[in-house]
């Protein structure tokens, strides 16, 4: 089931074949992101309080 949602990913880009190959593979979408920029900051990791959209 693995190779096949990757297949299907790689061959069309479709978003929920990734998240069903990162589900199958046991590993959470967040994760991936986390571990891909671990210099990034969450809403909880932020002192002073401020949102990056305001």
């Amino acid at each position: 089931m693995r190779d096949f949602s990757w297949k299907y990913f790689s061959l069309t880009g479709d978003v929920e074949a990734f998240m069903l190959y990162k589900a199958v593979k046991g590993e959470s979408v967040l994760d991936t992101e986390m571990a891909a920029d671990p210099s990034a900051e969450t809403d909880e990791d932020s002192s002073d309080g401020d949102s990056a959209l305001s």
